[in-house]
C-alpha cells in the first residue's frame, strides 16, 4: 500500500501572513499517494505538465485533434489578438452533437450504453448510443420544422430527464443556442432568461417528480410568457408525471406528437469552431441576468479533456455518474458534453438523495456498479449527518473515483468521504486496501471546465485542497498588486493566460464581460474567489472574497472557520458569517448543527469557541454561535449567507424566494427564540 500520510486530525496553526489579501489560517498534514496498482493504469502521467509547458497553444491542439473529430482542421490553435476576446482552434470546423454520438455508433460503439436512467419513482429507461443519436436526431429535425434555425436561442426548463440531454444536443447538432434554466427557478427569472436570450423556442415538461409527489414545472412557463412582446413561438411539453396543464393551442405542442413523429434521418453539418454553443446565466432572481456565453471548439476541447483526465475515465468499463442538475454548469460539462464525447455510459438520476430513503444514492451505485462518482461537499455533509450506517448497508465497491464540485470541501468532509464511500468494499464491512483516490475540482460556470484539480494516478492529495492547476492551465494566487504570494499566504485566485473554454463574454454586453471579470487585475482573469497558497505551493480555495469577514484588521476567510468548527465531533454543518461590530468592525457569526445529544450540553458552545481556537487561533473565535435545525440552502445546496448576515445584524430576513425550503427561516428564527446563543 503506497499511502504516505500523517495520521490523525489536522495541524492548525495562527496566520503568520497578517496583512495578507487572505490570511493562512489553516495547515493540512495528511497526503494521500495514489497506490502502485492505481498508477500503473492511470490515463494521466506526470508528463502533462511538462509538455503543456513548453507549447501550451500547441498542448491544446493535440488534445483538440486527438479526442475530437473535425470537420475541416484548424489553422492556428489560439488567436488572442484582441484580449480578454479570444479564440480557439480558429478557422475549424465542428458538430459537437456528431462528435457525442454519430461518431461512436459509426466505430462500432452503438450498443454501449449511455445513458442509465433512473426516474424517482423509480422508473427507468437504458439509452444505447445508438438508440441516443436517433431520438437526437428526430428531435433536430423537430426543431427546425418549429423553425429553429442556426443562431436561434432555445430556452430549456426540464427536470433531469433524458431529455434535457437530448434537447442539449439537439440544439447543437442544428447549431442553435441552448439556453438551460434550472428547474428550480421560478417564472420571473425564467422570463428573464427568455427575454435576454430572445428564446424563439421553450422547450419544458408537464412536471416531475419531488420527494415522492409530483410537482408542476409548465405553470412557470406559462406564467413567464403572460406578458406581451416575448419571441416565444412554441412551448415543446415533455409528458412526465401525467399532471393536468394548462394548455395555448397553436402555441404549446407535445413533445411525444412532435418529436417522436420525426424523422430518424439528420445529416450533421459542421459549425465554425467559435459557434456560440449555450448560453448560461449566473445571477439569481433579481437583477439583470447575466448570460455567460460559451462556443464550441474549445469548450468541447477542455470538457473532454479533463473529463478523461482528472477521473481517469476508461469509457470501455466505467459507469460514471455526476449528480449535478443539467440547469448548472456541471450539468452541461460533466452529464452531458465531456463524458458523452468521451463515449462515456453515464446514470442520471431525476430525484433527491432522501427519496425514498436516505440510502438512495448508495442503492444506485450497488445498482449500476457506479465506479466514478462526481458530487458536492453539501451532500456529502448532508450523508455525514445521517451517518455513516446507511452507506454501509450498501455495497460500493464498483467505485473506484470520487470527485467534488461546487464549492470548497472541508478536510472533515473530504476524510468521510475517503473514509466511508472509497473504502467501501461490500456489505459486511469489508474495507479496501487502496481506497478510491479523492480529486477536489475547482472551475466556475465562467471557465466552462476544470481548472485546478489533482491528477488522481500523479497527485498525492491533500484532505480539502484543489491543489494543482491542471496542465495547460495557469492558474496563480496574487496580491492586492496582482503579484504573485509567497507559498504560505493567501489572496485572489487568477488565471493568468487563456483557456479553450473560457467564456467568450456575457450575452449582449461585452463591457459588462471586461468589467466583471478583467478590471480588477491588469491581463488577468478574476472572478472573485480568494485562495492560498500551502508551504508546498498548492492551492486552497477560500470561498467567494464576498464571504471575507474583516476583524480587527485580519481579513478571514469563512470557509476555514466552517472547516474547524465541522472538525468538531458535535458538529454536522456550519455556515459563518460577519456581523457589523462597534468594537472589531466585524465579528465572526456561527450558525450551527449538532449531531446527536449535543444540543443538550449547555456547554457546546463555550466548547466550540475554543475549539476554533485551539485549531485556528483566537482571532477566529466566534463571538456569537448560534444553534439551528437548518441552513437556509438553495435548491442547488448553496447556503444563502446574505440571509444569515440578516439574522446576525438583526434584521428581518430578505427575499427568500430562491430555497429549497421557503420557510425555512421561520423555522431558523423560531428556534433562535428559545434557543442557545452565546
Amino acid at each position: 500500500m503506497s499511502d504516505n500520510h500523517v495520521t490523525g486530525p489536522p495541524v492548525l496553526a495562527d496566520s503568520s501572513g497578517h496583512g495578507d489579501a487572505l490570511e493562512n489560517l489553516m495547515h493540512e498534514n495528511r497526503r494521500f499517494s495514489p497506490s502502485d496498482e492505481f498508477i500503473s493504469g492511470a490515463v494521466a502521467g506526470p508528463g502533462l505538465h511538462a509538455e503543456a509547458e513548453k507549447d501550451r497553444p500547441g498542448f491544446w491542439a493535440r488534445q483538440a485533434r486527438e479526442l475530437l473529430s473535425w470537420d475541416r482542421d484548424f489553422t492556428q490553435a489560439l488567436d488572442w489578438t484582441d484580449p480578454p476576446f479570444a479564440k480557439w482552434f480558429v478557422d475549424g470546423q465542428i458538430n459537437a452533437a456528431y462528435n457525442a454520438l454519430d461518431r461512436h455508433v459509426e466505430n462500432g460503439l452503438g450498443d454501449r450504453v449511455a445513458i442509465y436512467f433512473e426516474g424517482e419513482p423509480g422508473d427507468t429507461r437504458t439509452y444505447t448510443y445508438a438508440r441516443l443519436t436517433e431520438e437526437v436526431k428526430k428531435a433536430a429535425n423537430a426543431f427546425e420544422s418549429l423553425g429553429v434555425t442556426k443562431g436561434d436561442r432555445v430556452a430549456v426548463y426540464l427536470p433531469m430527464i433524458p431529455e434535457a440531454v437530448i434537447t442539449m444536443l439537439a440544439c447543437a447538432r442544428i447549431g442553435a443556442v441552448h439556453s438551460v434554466v434550472f428547474g428550480g427557478f421560478s417564472a420571473d427569472a425564467l422570463r428573464n432568461r427568455i427575454e435576454d436570450a430572445q428564446a424563439k423556442l421553450v422547450i419544458t415538461s408537464d412536471g416531475t417528480y419531488r420527494r415522492g409527489k409530483p410537482s408542476a414545472l409548465k405553470p412557470a412557463v406559462d406564467e413567464a410568457l403572460k406578458a406581451e412582446g416575448h419571441t416565444v413561438g412554441h412551448v415543446l411539453v415533455v409528458r412526465r408525471n401525467n399532471e393536468p396543464v394548462a394548455w395555448t393551442e397553436g402555441r404549446d405542442l407535445w413533445w411525444e406528437d412532435t418529436v417522436d413523429a420525426a424523422s430518424a434521418e439528420h445529416i450533421p453539418v459542421g459549425h465554425d469552431s467559435e459557434q456560440p454553443l449555450f448560453i448560461l446565466y449566473t445571477s439569481g432572481t433579481t437583477g439583470k441576468p447575466k448570460g455567460i456565453l460559451h462556443t464550441t471548439g474549445g469548450y468541447l476541447t477542455q470538457t473532454a479533456y479533463t473529463h478523461q483526465n482528472v477521473f481517469d475515465l476508461k469509457p470501455d468499463t466505467d459507469v460514471y455518474w455526476c449528480t449535478a442538475d443539467i440547469g448548472w454548469v456541471t450539468g452541461h460539462s460533466y452529464v452531458t458534453y465531456g463524458p458523452l464525447v468521451n463515449g462515456a455510459s453515464i446514470l442520471i438520476y431525476e430525484g433527491t438523495p432522501d427519496s425514498p430513503h436516505q440510502g438512495r444514492w448508495w442503492e444506485l451505485v450497488e445498482k449500476y456498479k457506479v465506479s466514478i462518482l462526481y458530487t458536492a461537499p453539501t451532500a456529502i455533509r448532508t450523508f455525514m449527518k445521517w451517518g455513516r450506517e446507511i452507506p454501509a448497508k450498501y455495497d460500493l465497491s464498483s467505485i473506484r473515483v470520487l470527485g467534488s464540485v461546487g464549492e470548497p470541501i472541508n478536510p472533515e468532509a473530504w476524510m468521510w468521504y475517503r473514509e466511508v464511500i472509497g473504502s467501501n468494499a461490500g456489505k459486511h464491512g469489508e474495507q479496501k486496501d487502496n481506497p478510491a483516490p479523492i480529486v477536489d475540482t475547482w472551475w466556475q460556470t465562467e471557465t466552462g471546465a476544470i481548472m485546478i484539480a489533482p491528477l488522481p494516478g500523479v497527485t498525492a492529495t491533500k484532505p480539502g485542497s484543489a491543489q494543482t492547476p491542471l496542465p495547460g492551465i495557469v492558474a496563480d494566487v496574487v496580491d492586492e498588486n496582482g503579484q504573485s504570494v509567497s507559498n504560505g499566504h493567501g489572496g485572489y485566485l487568477v488565471i493568468r493566460e487563456p483557456w479553450p473554454s473560457m467564456l467568450r463574454g456575457i450575452w449582449g454586453d461585452p463591457e459588462r464581460f471586461k468589467e466583471t471579470y478583467w478590471s480588477r487585475f491588469q491581463d488577468m482573469y478574476f472572478a472573485g474567489d480568494g485562495a492560498k497558497k500551502d508551504e508546498d505551493g498548492d492551492i486552497w480555495l477560500l470561498g467567494r472574497v464576498d464571504d471575507v469577514m474583516n476583524v480587527s484588521g485580519h481579513r478571514l476567510s469563512t470557509t476555514e472557520i466552517e472547516s474547524a468548527l465541522v472538525s468538531h465531533p458535535s458538529v454536522a454543518e456550519a455556515a459563518v458569517v460577519g456581523a457589523a461590530d462597534e468594537t472589531t468592525g466585524q465579528a465572526v457569526v456561527a450558525f450551527v448543527i449538532l449531531r446527536g445529544t449535543a444540543a443538550e450540553d449547555h456547554d457546546i458552545v463555550r466548547t466550540l469557541r475554543e475549539h476554533v481556537g485551539k485549531e485556528i487561533g483566537p482571532i477566529a473565535k466566534p463571538k456569537t454561535i448560534l444553534v439551528v435545525p437548518e441552513l437556509p440552502k438553495t435548491r442547488s445546496g448553496k447556503i444563502m449567507r446574505r440571509l444569515l448576515q440578516d439574522l446576525a445584524e438583526g434584521r428581518e430576513a430578505g427575499d427568500s424566494s430562491t430555497l429549497a425550503d421557503a420557510g425555512i427561516m421561520g423555522t431558523i428564527t423560531e428556534s433562535l427564540k428559545k434557543g442557545v446563543q452565546r
